[in-house]
């Protein structure tokens, strides 16, 4: 419960005026809390939300003139986002890191003390109040004279947090504490709804990737589920792991791996590319397009960025490189596995013959091997013959190529 000051006993007139007003807001409440519930507000994104829970706070006669969503979630890089609102201002979006915490305003804030404690909090602000968290981003030229804030519960056990702020020089009144207090159950839960849709998403993302989430979201699931398209395929390895992993220290392989990963990842996502699956020190993409030459000139641009990436690292200890496979063609996107356990993957014929090309760069020592499909459709750069090479598994030899020099 937020905590309220004592109520004052005034006249029995006075209670009666009261009293009358008290209904009155009770049912603007009611108002609030059924469009907190509703599909309008579900529809909205955060931005609208926000915007318009402001506007619907301010419109029941509370004296809001500061409020911010803390919304915690789950994602490797991002820790929380904060959501604020003022009138007549437009909302503003962030999105925080995890080391958040670690910076002044940010570590001792009231919001922080409210989360790790899932205990409300009633703070007020006096005039010559300097703490750092007034200085963030989120206060930063405002002066609240109170700040309500109210730790938001959600089933995963991340707590978030909303906090409303006045400047009125009288605060909140009890009445108003109490009616606040009676939003924040739905609050939490429009919160939590819209909060465990984005964790769903950007789980998915982070570890099937962008396309094979909208798959999953989409109810492609099932075993079998499976269509095929045409793409370039890439496949990056790592050279020399083994000898590395031999020779470091199993905690300077892991930071040499995700330095490598570092590398290679991002040049593939800037390319529109998507990373299908990680195989130990090897990775494995698609760059699908209406046209083939498009999707071949970008998993061309994606193998060279991640090339030149490695190539301006500088170690102590070890020197990262990394043969590029490259190849156009057909593949089968879908659902493999048993049961309960399942895992989206490509497989096909021009899957095997990327791999492949794979091991003629371990065993030539190029950097990038393409098939002579990939290199005709790519066309404008200057390719060089590799000569014609005897694949395992394939009965005809292929021929292959490398960038020209």
């Amino acid at each position: 419960m937020i905590r309220s000051r004592p109520i004052t006993q005034a006249s029995e007139v006075s209670e009666t005026v009261t009293q009358r007003h008290s209904r009155t807001r009770r049912l603007t409440l009611l108002e609030i809390i059924e469009w907190l519930a509703g599909d309008e507000c579900h529809e909205l994104d955060d931005a609208g939300f926000v915007d318009r829970l402001g506007l619907h706070l301010r419109a029941a006669g509370l004296p809001v003139d500061h409020l911010v969503l803390y919304l915690r979630t789950l994602d490797p890089e991002i820790r929380f986002r904060t959501v604020a609102w003022a009138p007549d201002e437009p909302v503003q979006i962030r999105d925080r890191p995890h080391d958040i915490t670690l910076v002044p305003g940010f570590a001792d804030s009231p919001v922080r003390r409210t989360v790790e404690t899932q205990a409300p909090l009633v703070l007020r602000v006096g005039c010559g109040t300097d703490a750092p968290w007034l200085h963030t981003d989120l206060f930063e030229g405002r002066r609240p004279v109170e700040l309500v804030i109210a730790p938001l519960r959600f089933a995963n056990e991340l707590t978030s947090a909303a906090s409303f702020a006045t400047a009125r020089d009288s605060g909140f009144t009890s009445a108003e504490h109490a009616e606040l207090n009676r939003i924040a159950p739905a609050l939490r839960s429009a919160c939590e709804l819209r909060t465990l849709r984005k964790v769903e998403v950007g789980l998915l993302d982070t570890y099937v990737g962008a396309s094979t989430a909208r798959r999953v979201v989409a109810g492609r699931i099932r075993r079998g589920d499976v269509e095929t398209l045409q793409a370039a395929l890439m496949l990056c390895d790592l050279r020399g792991f083994t000898e590395l992993s031999n020779r470091l220290a199993s905690e300077r392989v892991l930071q040499l791996l995700n330095t490598y990963f570092d590398c290679v990842v991002p040049a593939i996502i800037e390319a529109d590319g998507e990373v299908i699956k990680f195989m130990g020190d090897a990775v494995l993409a698609f760059f699908h397009r209406a046209d083939a030459t498009a999707a071949c000139a970008a998993a061309l641009e994606a193998s060279l960025n991640a090339l030149e990436s490695l190539r301006r690292l500088a170690s102590s200890d070890t020197e990262l490189r990394a043969g590029i496979a490259l190849h156009y063609g057909e593949a089968s996107y879908g659902n493999i596995g048993y049961g309960h356990r399942l895992d989206f993957t490509l497989i096909g014929p021009d899957i095997n013959l990327v791999s492949r090309l794979q091991t003629v760069c371990s065993t030539t020592g190029h950097a990038l091997v393409t098939s002579e499909r990939f290199a005709r459709l790519v066309g404008q750069r200057p390719f060089t013959s590799l000569g014609a090479h005897q694949l395992k598994g394939f009965s005809e030899p292929a021929e292959l190529y490398t960038l020209a020099s």
